[in-house]
């Protein structure tokens, strides 16, 4: 399968457009596994077992794995993964942006050594970027479009003089995400919630992608408004949330508490669809 295979597979199984974000910190661990990095598999792990059932995406961020050298415990959680929630595709968040051989070993490491379904890459390198992760047959690369940090203002919301239109920079991004790059069908674009304007402005241009939404939840961002700015019935939106779920408890009942609160977030995006019921509880 394909990673939109999986994609839609997973929605329309768990009847979720829910994306749990893997951001592990040690310090932040429950109970026993406080502070301690060579418990991040195990915290992980028993996140993906209390919401595997929830969810259309997981979302693992590389880097929280990288800063405390544990590549190996995420090659186990994506083994894990792949086990026990075999019909979930994995997003690899890792935002590269490089090109030439450097960008053809990063997507060797993303789809070979960790077996990510998709990755989230920069695209301000241009193509060359990209094409190399576009030569792994039937998986997915999201495209950094409008993201929902404050300083993405600084590129991203500039005209380009230079092109008809005058378009802003991340719609000649998602321009050329529908378009010109999206060369088999697997782009999708990354699409900050705490922007539902932009969303709708993105989703106008680009009908037919998948968006990947971060930032509801700890980031502030709107549920409701991310999805009716998002969601058409014919295009995916994947909403992320890390810490708002992952973190929902503090003590030895974090696995229960996550999967309640997928439970309610899960509830609250499909809601939000026009005219359609909400899932269940």
């Amino acid at each position: 399968m394909t990673f939109l295979d999986m994609l839609g597979a997973a929605e329309r199984q768990n009847d979720s457009m829910l994306c749990v974000g893997l951001d592990p910190e040690p310090s932040r661990f429950p109970g026993k596994l406080k502070g301690d990095a060579g418990r991040i598999y195990d915290f992980c792990a028993a996140i993906v077992d209390g919401v595997a059932d929830l969810v259309s995406a997981f979302k693992p961020q590389i880097a929280y794995f990288a800063a405390h050298r544990a590549e190996d415990q995420l090659e186990r959680l994506m083994a894990h993964m792949r086990q026990v929630a075999p019909q979930v595709p994995v997003i690899l968040d890792a935002k590269r942006g490089d090109i030439g051989s450097t960008a053809e070993q990063y997507a060797i490491e993303a789809f070979e050594r960790y077996g990510a379904d998709a990755v989230t890459l920069s695209p301000f390198m241009g193509f060359d970027s990209v094409a190399p992760y576009l030569k792994h047959h039937g998986k997915g690369a999201f495209l950094l479009c409008r993201t929902s940090n404050p300083g993405g203002d600084d590129l991203q919301n500039q005209r380009l003089a230079s092109i008809e239109g005058q378009p802003l920079l991340y719609e000649h991004v998602a321009r050329l995400a529908q378009g010109p790059w999206n060369l088999n069908g697997q782009l999708g674009l990354v699409v900050g919630a705490t922007y539902p304007a932009e969303i709708e402005r993105v989703r106008a241009v680009a009908p037919r992608l998948p968006l990947l939404i971060p930032g509801v939840g700890a980031q502030g961002g709107d549920a409701l408004a991310t999805v009716r700015a998002g969601w058409r019935p014919d295009a995916s939106i994947i909403v992320n949330s890390s810490r708002a779920i992952i973190y929902a408890s503090s003590g030895d009942d974090f696995s229960a508490a996550a999967r309640s609160e997928a439970l309610r977030m899960r509830a609250l995006l499909q809601a939000a669809r026009p005219g359609l019921p909400a899932a269940a509880a």
